[in-house]
């Protein structure tokens, strides 16, 4: 899996705790530190927990990949997991207020999310 397709799957699985507000950025031709960062919001301490152990156990499952270092806890505002070439930020809505990550990297373009399959049509009988 390449960055940009774990960057992707750390999205959907955020997207599958029902974390708000799901932006993956770009950050290859800005930074040296990493390829893209995932920031997704959490409503409350139960809800950060979710999506972070959504994220962790899924990937150890998936793909064998364990975050390198993971910053902050669900009983703060913040959780860093870093994944080397992506880093994912689950922050309690008035830390991702305040510390504006996007803001910050206003300049990264932001990756749209991968289109999702349709359902097969099925014809009248």
């Amino acid at each position: 899996m390449d960055s940009k397709q774990l960057a992707q799957r750390c999205r959907q699985l955020a997207e599958n705790r029902k974390a708000e507000k799901v932006v993956v950025l770009d950050v290859r031709k800005l930074s040296s530190v990493t390829d893209f960062f995932v920031i997704a919001t959490g409503l409350n301490e139960p809800h950060v927990r979710a999506i972070v152990e959504e994220v962790t156990e899924k990937l150890v499952e998936e793909a064998a990949l364990r975050p390198r270092a993971q910053d902050g806890s669900w009983k703060q505002n913040w959780v860093a997991l870093d994944y080397f070439d992506v880093i994912v930020h689950v922050m309690r809505p008035e830390a991702r207020s305040l510390y504006a990550l996007e803001s910050l990297w206003n300049d990264a373009p932001r990756v749209r999310r991968p289109p999702r399959p349709r359902a097969p049509r099925t014809l009248p009988a």
